[in-house]
């Protein structure tokens, strides 16, 4: 069955590793050609938001920042934020990082940082070169009560109720109002694509998330296996086989 809306991370899901290819653009096509919205829910910034929606004319809504913020369009077709989290967090968010990056003068925000609104950025290639500063950097986020969890790229932390399942589940009620999430699909490869994969009844990962599949508590319901089936040709060829 043709699913009604299709929700997607975006790094190593619509995406080669972090680069475009030729696939991103045929699965815009082929969602345009049958009138299904696509939706992107990504770990990346705001102002990576902006861009896709910007860019691509066939993406209506963004869902950035691993859930805590909504980029869509106005009538006049420029981009609108709605947070998904009070103020208060994101204050929260401001002053957790100034001494985080003030107790850790080793470590620097993610380029992308600057244009983040309700979470903040690390490299995780940084991180994972020692290991001690990765755990050193966890223990002060839990004391800090601010959240945290690592896409392909970057270790995400915020402040609030955050997570991909809660911004897609509070978007649906807004704005597909009639449509059953579970008349929907999801795509993912990442640890933090797991809220999607505990509570969405059609989700999907591609091949790609065999390097984390022994970390994850909550898997997809479908995993997709084999080279073909690697990032954003995994979601083509899948989206083929239901739109027969």
């Amino acid at each position: 069955m043709a699913p009604k809306i299709i929700f997607s991370d975006f790094d190593g899901t619509l995406t080669k590793g972090t680069e475009f290819t030729a696939r991103f653009f045929d699965i815009l096509n082929l969602v345009k050609a049958h009138s299904i919205p696509l939706v992107i829910v990504t770990g990346r910034s705001l102002s990576w938001g902006h861009f896709l929606i910007t860019h691509f004319k066939a993406l209506d809504y963004v869902i950035a920042e691993g859930g805590g913020v909504l980029i869509r369009r106005d009538k006049l077709g420029n981009p609108i934020d709605e947070p998904f989290v009070k103020r208060s967090n994101i204050k929260h968010l401001e002053v957790s990082t100034k001494s985080l990056l003030k107790k850790f003068s080793n470590i620097n925000l993610s380029a992308d940082s600057f244009g983040r609104l309700t979470d903040r950025a690390i490299e995780l290639s940084d991180l994972l070169l020692d290991i001690d500063l990765l755990k050193n950097v966890k223990s002060f986020l839990d004391k800090e009560e601010i959240n945290y969890s690592t896409s392909n790229v970057h270790l995400n932390f915020w402040s609030g109720d955050v997570s991909k399942y809660n911004a897609v589940k509070t978007f649906s009620e807004k704005f597909y109002k009639d449509i059953s999430l579970d008349e929907c699909i999801y795509f993912g490869d990442s640890l933090n694509d797991e809220s999607m994969f505990r509570y969405f009844q059609n989700s999907v990962g591609v091949s790609s998330i065999k390097d984390v599949l022994s970390k994850l508590e909550y898997r997809p319901q479908t995993i997709l296996l084999g080279e073909e089936n690697d990032g954003p040709d995994g979601v083509y060829n899948h989206l083929l086989s239901l739109l027969k």
